[in-house]
């Protein structure tokens, strides 16, 4: 059994394995998706397979959506041409269930893999094709929260991005440097509007990609490189947003315990490799069953009926109360305690710690008896439910490969530590 179009193609070997397999015709999604994109997601990441692009599939099995993602990386190319490309943009999606059981999910939403590579005329030349279509809804983000600073932790502005601020945008060489030089081939072709929608697991997220954005845009009107319309378009005219989001879902990297499992179905090349950036990526992803992401709805082109996957469309102020219910009182807390006090107790996975009884006891009383009195009570998600699913499921969940060692070191290094 190979994971690319070919092996896909004896569908009785992978259903008697019990994985479960995409329900639509790929060949028609994919040329569509091609002609017309609708979505375009940057960071092809791990939660990215295991969420967005899940979502995509579910639209897709149900009729519900005629095109799938386009996904591009602008940090690793080395995911799309080592671990897309070679498996024609399918994976695995295994989700480990607190109840011991898993579900085997051949991910075959993805239509297209490109690399934000200003140096290629043939990679970036495509990405500009997919920024100048009007069919274009929405643009979304997994780059996580360091990939909308400009500046390093010492405050000195980075020096790519002086680079681009400078020089302008024929070959921008920073990550938003390279986004705004593609809204500005958007702009040109007919300023069609387009939201741009962070999904990073950080506070006000859609704040600091407009901020990032802003700065490159209001840089390079001054210098002349762009027209003035282009400042308009974003900041005057409606015709480009910048939601909000929340996003929820633990997604450690590969498991060797699940690779292993894979290996016994006999699917070939499920190695994982370390690229020279030092990601770790595997042809499989494995994740948690509980997954939360709440986005405020202004999306100027249009956009898919996602809440048809799951996502909870509101507005601005219910996804920032969200945030601080998840933040500040019903998981956060309760995560970061079980982190430090797991490393210093020695222990090596999450889910052992709640075999303790006075881990446990001092998590209930952080959430329920701490955090539940001053909670700020989104309406959208009830927070006594949600700390009831993080106490009995989330956190205890034994084929859950996530440690308190990973925890911890993103406690001490981020304001909001990311979940995958």
């Amino acid at each position: 059994m190979r994971l690319d179009a070919e092996g896909l193609k004896n569908t009785g070997a992978w259903l008697e394995k019990g994985y479960a397999l995409p329900q639509y015709d790929r060949d028609a999604m994919i040329k569509e998706t091609t002609k017309n994109p609708v979505w375009l997601h940057l960071g092809a990441g791990n939660i990215f397979r295991a969420f967005q692009a899940n979502a995509a599939q579910k639209m897709l099995n149900e009729g519900k959506s005629k095109t799938g993602i386009i996904v591009a990386d602008g940090f690793d190319f080395e995911i799309v041409q080592k671990m897309y490309r070679p498996h024609d943009n399918y994976s695995i999606l295994v989700t480990l269930k607190s109840s011991g059981s898993i579900e085997k999910t051949v991910i075959g939403s993805i239509a297209e893999s490109c690399m934000m590579d200003s140096s290629s005329e043939k990679e970036f030349g495509r990405m500009k094709e997919i920024f100048r279509a009007p069919s274009l809804q929405m643009v979304t983000f997994t780059i996580t929260e360091k990939g909308y600073s400009l500046v390093d932790g010492k405050g000195v502005t980075l020096a790519a991005v002086e680079k681009d601020l400078n020089e302008g945008l024929q070959q921008p060489a920073s990550y938003i440097g390279r986004l705004t030089a593609l809204l500005y081939e958007r702009y040109l072709a007919g300023a069609y509007p387009l939201a741009l929608v962070s999904m990073d697991n950080c506070s006000h997220n859609g704040e600091k990609l407009h901020g990032a954005v802003k700065a490159y845009v209001d840089a390079w009107t001054a210098k002349g490189f762009v027209e003035k319309g282009l400042r308009n378009m974003h900041w005057q005219s409606g015709k480009v947003s910048y939601p909000w989001t929340m996003i929820d879902k633990i997604t450690p990297r590969p498991d060797a315990g699940v690779e292993a499992m894979l290996q016994k179905d006999q699917i070939e090349g499920l190695d994982p490799i370390i690229t020279s950036h030092k990601t770790y990526v595997a042809p499989f992803v494995n994740s948690e069953e509980s997954e939360y992401l709440v986005i405020e709805d202004d999306f100027p082109n249009g956009r898919p009926h996602l809440e048809d996957a799951g996502f909870m469309f509101t507005d601005r102020e219910t996804v920032n109360k969200v945030e601080r219910m998840k933040v500040c009182t019903c998981l956060n807390p309760l995560h970061t305690a079980l982190a430090v006090l797991g490393c210093l107790l020695g222990y090596t996975k999450i889910s052992e710690e709640m075999k303790d009884e006075d881990l446990v006891h001092l998590i209930k009383k952080i959430g329920y008896v701490e955090g539940l009195p001053v909670v700020t009570d989104p309406k959208i998600l009830n927070p006594k439910e949600f700390i009831d699913t993080v106490i009995n499921v989330r956190v205890p969940n034994p084929f859950m490969p996530d440690t308190p060692q990973r925890i911890a070191t993103d406690t001490s290094t981020e304001a909001v530590h990311p979940l995958w």
